[in-house]
């Protein structure tokens, strides 16, 4: 069976495009597997990292506003189909999967018009614009909140699966992160990221978190700082008198471990895109959340809202957080290791472990 998966532009849409290549290929051993994204992307650097073949095609997502943009996106578009459809002729898939952004529009478009049977996930409460056109022509639609569904004109064609989250967040073994990381088993370890691109609020407020702990030998923090972030991240901590940062504190632009940071943090902080958060709630991790402000239809706060709603976590709105604020929970929360583990356990019971099996099943359904 051939199947080709389509998604891209952010981690929110490339990680469950992952997840569910990953499925295919531990159902399936002999299933030949095509991702198609756009070139010079984060799907283009992941994807083959994760031993998928890889696709690029022509196309770009629309301004808001009218703009030159705008025409040049429609220009792409056009190119994107016909890009689309030399890549599906080539290929001849038996279903084509897609994950959300504007590179699925034209891929799974053209399959359905081909009559070849499509598929579309959406992470968010708030489907994005592209699965929300696309759900018009695919066979079946797999969502992650119920919340979702009144968005989508056919409900029948919806199943509420929940993000799949990789299985290699199940497959490590503690011990095996430790080593990996390096880190001591005897502090605190929280990992903190923006999401696959950063977030600045968090990055600065993480900036005084780290003035605050300098010489804090209990704990160990682990920032990611998202790749575009990283020399201003840096160089405010110089300007700020910080050259040098102890071996307790670790500054990285990306993280392609983040299994191993999972398994073995005592405290996640975070913004509230969908896997994440999926990830965070799979693995049973209490968390501060900071969702991002300006996401489309601010669905990010409805993300967060639902994890401190469940007792799983924290939120921070992201006009409120400072690096004092941040610092005051997170140093609260690792002091109170009862309140942490019951967060614990109510992070658990949202989490999905079963979201790719669900998907799957649509697949063999339509195929």
């Amino acid at each position: 069976m051939k199947y080709l998966i389509t998604g891209g532009g952010t981690g929110g849409h490339i990680s469950p495009a992952l997840a569910i290549a990953k499925k295919i290929r531990q159902e399936n051993k002999d299933a030949k597997i095509l991702y198609v994204g756009t070139n010079n992307s984060m799907e283009s650097e992941l994807v083959p990292r994760e031993g998928f073949d890889f696709k690029g095609i022509r196309v770009k997502g629309f301004e808001r506003k009218l703009s030159i943009d705008t025409i040049k996106s429609v220009k792409e578009l056009f190119l994107g189909l016909n890009d689309a459809r030399k890549v599906i002729k080539e290929f001849a898939p038996d279903i084509v999967i897609g994950t959300g952004g504007y590179v699925c529009g034209p891929v799974v478009l053209t399959a359905s018009l081909k009559k070849i049977p499509t598929l579309i996930h959406e992470q968010n409460a708030l489907p994005g614009a592209t699965n929300r056109i696309l759900s018009g022509f695919v066979d079946k639609i797999a969502a992650s909140f119920e919340e979702s569904k009144k968005y989508f004109k056919n409900e029948s064609k919806v199943t509420l699966t929940g993000n799949p989250v990789k299985m290699d967040f199940f497959d490590i073994e503690k011990e095996e992160a430790y080593s990996k990381l390096n880190v001591d088993r005897n502090k605190d370890f929280v990992i903190s990221l923006g999401g696959s691109g950063g977030q600045k609020s968090l990055n600065d407020s993480v900036i005084g978190v780290i003035e605050k702990n300098i010489n804090n030998d209990n704990l160990e923090l682990f920032h990611i700082t998202g790749k575009r972030h990283y020399e201003k991240f840096m160089q405010e901590l110089k300007n700020r008198g910080i050259n040098n940062l102890p071996e307790n504190i670790n500054v990285v632009p990306y993280f392609y471990d983040m299994p191993s940071g999972f398994k073995i943090a005592d405290l996640v902080i975070t913004s509230a895109g969908a896997i994440t958060l999926a990830e965070v709630t799979a693995m049973g991790l209490p968390s501060i959340v900071i969702p991002k402000g300006y996401t489309t239809g601010n669905h990010q706060e409805y993300n967060a809202r639902a994890i401190e709603k469940s007792g799983a976590g924290i939120m921070i709105l992201d006009k409120d957080v400072t690096g004092e604020k941040l610092n005051d929970e997170m140093i609260s929360l690792l002091k109170n290791k009862e309140r942490l583990i019951q967060m614990s356990m109510n992070s658990k019971k949202l989490g999905k472990k079963d979201a790719s099996d669900k998907i799957y099943n649509m697949i063999l359904e339509i195929i």
